[in-house]
């Protein structure tokens, strides 16, 4: 038996529903994404981590619907997000004779739903897709909101559409198999939901600190309903990023930088928008926005759940120049966002670049004296 809470994600596209929750006879995925299945021709797509633990099972309980299931396996890590492994989605599609009532099936994190979602919206100009993310980062961020796309050599997700899925399977059972590393990654977005939209959130991460990082059930499918809640409604209120949307983009025109001059995947996702939060804390410390008490406070949550705060030496000059080429760019102008408070985020391109050049420059001196 499943057990399973329901959010609705509400768009101008379509109303759809996530599934959060897990089932008491281990890792289920099938029985909630079948209604949204509208053709008989299934495509999972996973990478070769995911797909030796999950995949067989959940195409033999497609299969016993009488669908047609195929498979395509990447392999696993953002450096695969390009051009040339999405191809090899659209070449199974072609090969299986795909049509236009398929379904497209993402199992896996973050990588494979904003892959498998493009090649959704992107193959035979729109076919429905499911996103099933196994780890905490894809459930709580990635999988929710329809933004796809993949990696550009000069800058990351430069290549995409806005793409809604069908429906999202959230099961905390997943966590089970999934690597620390990973899981504190994930972490790195909750925090963020709760700097940009919630300070009491913060604290309740920093009361049940512990319980997170044992994977207590309980606590996870809490925080898991807490934060697609809160991007659900902000996705409802701007579905294609014009207004209020860009302040889930905190920390990542800064960590964008690291993932993209460290070369994808040698930072995970999550560590880089963790130091890139905190590049954002000290600028916002540094206009008169913040106490240096946030930042330090802000630097222990992140510390305790095994996140880096320091980001690595990187020319200021090379940062600014692929601070250029980020989505968030407008009129020439680097716009970032950051906190009028623990709680409150706002999007801003009025600021000395000198400040800017000063937080690229190093932020140790501001987080040295941590207790």
């Amino acid at each position: 038996m499943n057990i399973f809470k329901t959010l609705t994600v509400h768009t101008q596209s379509h109303d759809y529903p996530i599934f959060i929750g897990g089932s008491d006879d281990g890792v289920e995925f099938t029985e909630p994404l079948l209604p949204f299945i509208r053709g008989k021709q299934v495509m999972i797509v996973s990478n070769d981590t995911i797909a030796p633990l999950y995949l067989q099972n959940l195409k033999n309980a497609l299969q016993d619907q009488s669908l047609i299931v195929a498979e395509c396996v990447l392999p696993d890590g953002e450096q695969y997000k390009n051009q040339e492994h999405i191809n090899a989605i659209y070449d199974a599609l072609m090969e299986h004779h795909f049509a236009r009532d398929c379904t497209l099936i993402a199992l896996g994190g973050g990588v494979i739903g904003d892959m498998v979602g493009f090649a959704a919206a992107s193959f035979m100009r729109g076919v429905d897709f499911i996103q099933v993310p196994t780890t905490l980062l894809a459930q709580v961020d990635s999988s929710v909101g329809g933004k796809t796309g993949i990696n550009h050599p000069l800058g990351k997700n430069m290549i995409g559409a806005f793409w809604q899925p069908k429906c999202v399977v959230a099961n905390m059972s997943a966590f089970d198999t999934l690597p620390m590393r990973e899981f504190s990654a994930g972490m790195a977005e909750v925090v963020k939901y709760a700097l940009i939209f919630d300070k009491d959130f913060l604290t309740w991460l920093e009361q049940h600190q512990q319980k997170i990082m044992q994977k207590d059930g309980q606590i996870l499918s809490e925080m898991v309903h807490r934060c697609c809640d809160y991007k659900a409604k902000i996705v409802a209120d701007d579905e294609r990023e014009s207004g209020a949307r860009a302040l889930l983009n905190f920390g990542h025109t800064f960590g964008h930088v690291i993932e993209t001059h460290m070369g994808y995947g040698n930072w995970l996702h999550g560590e880089a928008v963790s130091a890139g939060m905190m590049q954002a804390m000290v600028m916002s410390y540094q206009i008169g926005l913040l106490e240096k008490a946030d930042v330090l406070r802000v630097a222990k949550l992140l510390t305790a759940f095994d996140l880096p705060i320091y980001p690595p030496q990187i020319s200021p000059d090379v940062a600014l120049n692929l601070m250029g080429h980020d989505k968030k760019v407008a009129q020439g102008k680097i716009r970032l966002v950051l906190l009028k408070s623990l709680g409150q985020a706002f999007v801003t391109a009025d600021f000395k670049m000198d400040t800017l050049y000063q937080v690229l420059t190093g932020i140790n001196d501001h987080l040295d004296n941590q207790e």
